[in-house]
């Protein structure tokens, strides 16, 4: 799928929200990346992020990362879950909801299976376009705590 066709495919209004959320993903080194267009399908949203963590502590870190970088881009969650255990973190952006999963919990609840007829979009081009858009930071952010 060609940048267009991936642009043309992905709603205009959730189009930063998923670069930003994909791009801070794979900072964090977030495991096995799908993102699913559910457009027409559900009522509750647009789109899922679906990834996995290695440990407990490697979903804090995605989840912490991409909720800082979203607030950064101007988008508030409209409400977060599961971050008390992170074995499986859900994150509401309305056109966009991120699931962050503890690897097993991943393949315990198996969502990639629920949402295994719909489109799957092209997650290392959209990944491309966010490096692109964003760059890398600088190691005084990445290392930022806060």
């Amino acid at each position: 799928m060609s940048e267009s066709e991936t642009r043309r495919v992905i709603l205009p209004e959730e189009y930063e929200k998923i670069l930003v959320a994909l791009h801070a993903a794979d900072e964090r080194k977030a495991e096995r990346p799908l993102l699913y267009d559910v457009t027409g399908r559900e009522t509750y949203t647009d789109y899922i992020l679906i990834c996995h963590g290695t440990s407990d502590r490697h979903v804090g870190a995605i989840q912490e990362r991409i909720a800082r970088a979203m607030k950064k881009h101007g988008h508030r969650a409209i409400g977060v879950e599961g971050e008390d255990l992170n074995h499986w973190v859900l994150m509401d952006y309305g056109g966009l909801i991120v699931n962050i999963f503890y690897e097993p919990m991943r393949d315990f609840y198996d969502l990639d299976g629920l949402w295994m007829g719909s489109p799957e979009l092209d997650v290392a081009e959209l990944l491309r376009e966010a490096e692109s858009r964003f760059g890398t930071p600088p190691a005084s952010e990445e290392m930022d705590r806060t």
